[in-house]
């Protein structure tokens, strides 16, 4: 862990939820996107960071909900996602549309589908949130630009903290994975943390029961 991280760092305000976003691709192994989507590099180094920071989460009592994008095979939900660098993604037939095989949502976790960018638009997030009295989210997985990117614009807008973890995100390319962490910086001045951060804001939260 670094050093430098602390439980302040994290700059998390009451009760955070952690956010999996669209970390998916089955029983694949490769470092590459996710059927017609592009993804920079580094996706294989970030999975033994992220499967940590999940488990400590759990032991740290910070509920983990569970995003997964899936259209139907015909795409007629698909919308306007097909305008821009995107191939045809994310089918509910195809076996690399399922959560990551290395990762393990549990039944008691919320697992929601979503066919748009946003984890917000037309799906239940919003009274999964509340369910968890949350006010702060922690945002992991991809894409970067994308899913992450929208997610954490409508958290900002429903007045929600939002902490990006930069360690722990991925963009389609370093070049848009970097604007769109800056954007996001730009709505909230303490949204990108790392997972050191959490890990030390746990470390108090656990510390700090034990002595209670």
């Amino acid at each position: 862990m670094n050093a430098a991280a602390t439980a302040d760092s994290a700059h998390i305000v009451g009760n955070p939820v952690l956010i999996v976003v669209d970390i998916q691709g089955g029983q694949a192994q490769a470092d590459a996107g996710d059927g017609g989507i592009p993804s920079m590099s580094g996706r294989l180094e970030r999975r033994p960071r992220v499967r940590r920071l999940i488990d400590r989460c759990r032991e740290g009592g910070i509920p983990v909900v569970w995003i997964q994008e899936v259209h139907k095979p015909s795409m007629i939900d698909i919308g306007r996602e097909l305008d821009g660098a995107e191939g045809v993604h994310c089918s509910e037939d195809d076996p690399d549309t399922a959560i990551a095989a290395w990762l393990d949502p549990r039944p008691e976790e919320f697992v929601i589908r979503k066919r748009r960018y946003s984890a917000f638009f037309g799906t239940e997030l919003e009274i999964v949130l509340k369910a968890h009295k949350a006010d702060t989210v922690l945002l992991i997985g991809g894409l970067t630009d994308v899913c992450i990117h929208y997610t954490a614009v409508d958290a900002h807008q429903h007045d929600y903290f939002v902490r990006v973890l930069t360690d722990c995100v991925g963009g389609s390319t370093e070049r848009a994975h970097g604007y769109s962490l800056e954007a996001i910086e730009y709505l909230q001045r303490d949204a990108l943390i790392t997972a050191d951060d959490v890990h030390a804001y746990i470390d108090a939260r656990l510390a700090e029961s034990a002595r209670a």
